[in-house]
């Protein structure tokens, strides 16, 4: 049995009454992606939040690769390998798509040592794999702000892939993209996922289809249902939920 990179277990983050998180448990495998969805207000990004140590749990922990990191400093998880990608791109527009690359690849180990571009061999060889990874080698030299919105989704998931992280919180990496691009992107994470493991929140069935991945639904702060893609949209609970009928199907199902 393959032991898990990150273990959220029985979360609850309370503010002032009000549980955005309510033992919530989910678990992340080495190299592999999980979805995760549920309605507006389940408690997804709060999850986030508290994986990356934006917000503090009132209980519950968070565990990554055995050691309990729930208390720890932001900056601190990211050192660590987790890092986080949000809806909108953040991309550094006045440098060129190779610049953004060779800063993330260097940023968690070579700490600033000059102002210049000048990369350790390892960063270097990370940073030109990155760039053929993301399909943007013939823009290398181009400014990222001149790149359509979908490269510079492309570009942003290249930079936390470049700084060597293990777990990826990803945002609606897909969202405002074409159709085509949405797909590009969702084979880029399946390829990704080789070495790197992804926790994906998004809305888009059709994109979340075409990751292939195991899929967790949220609701009110709790996990609600786990499984296959086809698993979830047949379950009648998350389908109740979808349409504002909880009560009716917890009624029937007593």
């Amino acid at each position: 049995m393959t032991a898990s990179l990150l273990d959220v277990e029985d979360l609850t983050v309370d503010f002032e009454g009000f549980k955005a998180l309510d033992g919530m448990s989910l678990h992340l495998e080495p190299t592999s992606v999980r979805v995760l969805i549920g309605p507006n207000g389940a408690g997804k990004s709060t999850l986030c939040d508290a994986i990356i140590g934006r917000v503090h749990p009132t209980s519950g922990k968070v565990v990554f690769k055995g050691k309990n990191i729930t208390s720890l400093p932001e900056y601190e998880i990211v050192r660590k390998g987790i890092c986080r990608k949000f809806q909108t791109p953040g991309v550094l527009e006045n440098l060129t798509v190779a610049e953004n690359l060779a800063l993330s690849a260097r940023s968690r180990r070579e700490c600033w040592r000059s102002f210049g571009w000048t990369l350790s061999g390892e960063a270097r060889v990370r940073a030109e794999e990155t760039l053929e990874l993301i399909g943007l080698t013939e823009k290398r030299n181009q400014l990222a702000g001149e790149l359509s919105h979908g490269q510079k989704q492309w570009l942003e998931i290249g930079m936390v892939v470049a700084s060597d992280a293990d777990v990826l919180l990803l945002d609606e990496p897909a969202a405002g993209m074409s159709h085509s691009e949405a797909a590009q992107t969702a084979e880029l994470i399946r390829r990704l996922s080789l070495r790197h493991s992804f926790l994906v929140i998004d809305h888009d069935m059709t994109f979340v289809a075409q990751l292939e991945a195991p899929v967790s639904v949220m609701h009110m702060g709790r996990l609600l249902k786990e499984g296959t893609l086809e698993e979830v949209r047949n379950d009648p609970q998350v389908a109740a939920v979808y349409l504002g009928r909880v009560k009716e199907v917890d009624r029937a199902c007593a």
